[in-house]
């Protein structure tokens, strides 16, 4: 890794990594693979949002 890292360096590094036989490639997601992971995500974030104002609710009736 080089330090003061721009765009010609970051261009340099991946074309050395890709002439390195040791080199693995990963496979191009698929657009499904992406919307069921975006919707994932969402559902963890409504999840937390639920639990935050339960807490919330709790800790002002407990006042």
């Amino acid at each position: 890794m080089k330090s003061n890292e721009n765009d010609i360096i970051d261009a340099e590094a991946i074309a050395e990594a890709t002439t390195r036989p040791t080199m693995r490639f990963v496979t191009v997601k698929e657009t499904d693979q992406v919307d069921l992971q975006a919707l994932h995500r969402i559902r963890d974030q409504m999840i937390g949002s639920r639990t935050r104002l339960i807490n919330q609710m709790w800790a002002f009736c407990l006042e």
